[in-house]
Order: C-alpha cells, then structure tokens, then sequence
C-alpha cells in the first residue's frame, strides 16, 4: 500500500487509537492529532455521563478533526478517530484527499476491561455498547488495514508502518 497524505487510526474507545497512533507517527517522524481533543465541551460531558453521540454532534467535530489535521505542515499526517461509520471515513477523505485507515479490532470484553482500566478519559466503559452498534467495519473497497488490538502495541505499529513504507 503506497503511504497516504493522512493515515487515520481508528476504532471504538479502547481500541489504543492514541497509543498507535502516536507511535506510528514517531516511527514514521511525522505529526499527528488527537480527534479526542476537538470534541466541545458538551460533547465530552455528554459521554463523560456514559451518553453516545448522535450523528448531529459528532458533525461538527469531524470537520474540526479535518480542519486540524490540513492545518498540520508535513504528509503524511496521523489522525487518531473513532471514524465509526463510512459517512464519517467518507466525510475525512473528502476532506483530507489521500486517506488510509488503520482500523484497530479487537473482543468486545477485551475493550471492556481496557476501558475500565483508564481512569483520565471522559469515554468509559459505558459508552461501549453505542460505540459497538454504531461501527460499520470498513469494506473492501475502502483503503484500510484491520489489525487486532490482542497484538502488543510494538507489533500493530510495525505492521502498519510496513504497510505504508
């Protein structure tokens, strides 16, 4: 797979989104955003109370998320988002052009206990089963690679710079 202008880790909360994908840009040297960061503050209370997003509040901050990530200076670029649904990956390649996914998959249980283990982040284990109903696993004719979140973080980000060198 030639490298993309943007390569967005994505994947429901507790998948290791920000820990891949910080690492691949480090492997690679280049920057990378959080998506996290771009929610407003309403966004955050909502799942900080264990409530999902609907595709009305999840809107604005995907254009924000695309914003940022345009704005950094060098490509390719590393995004970390939830893209759950393929109108959302549809709206990032619209906007950002050249988009590649790392779509991090893994056990509902496995995710379970990883959220549970995380005490900073406002998306707890609450927020799961939305998370699960709201996913559309990427397809075929998308430009992606699915890689188990059972693998330790070294190996999912060598595999994923493999794919892109």
């Amino acid at each position: 797979m030639e490298k993309p202008d943007f390569i967005v880790v994505m994947g429901v909360s507790g998948t290791g989104k920000s820990v891949i994908a910080r690492s691949l840009a480090e492997r690679l040297g280049v920057d990378w955003i959080e998506a996290d960061t771009y929610h407003s503050p309403e966004n955050v209370e909502r799942m900080r109370s264990g409530q999902g997003l609907t595709d009305c509040l999840r809107w604005p901050w995907l254009a924000a998320v695309a914003a940022a990530a345009l704005d950094l200076p060098g490509r390719p670029a590393v995004v970390a988002c939830s893209a759950l649904k393929r109108s959302y990956r549809d709206f990032l390649r619209q906007r950002l052009g050249d988009v590649a996914f790392v779509f991090l998959d893994g056990e509902a249980e496995l995710i379970r206990q990883r959220l549970g283990d995380r005490a900073d982040h406002f998306a707890g284990p609450s927020l799961l089963a939305s998370q699960l109903a709201t996913l559309e696993r990427p397809q075929p004719d998308e430009r992606f690679i699915a890689l188990p979140i059972a693998w330790s973080p070294d190996r999912i980000v060598d595999t994923a710079a493999a794919a892109f060198a």
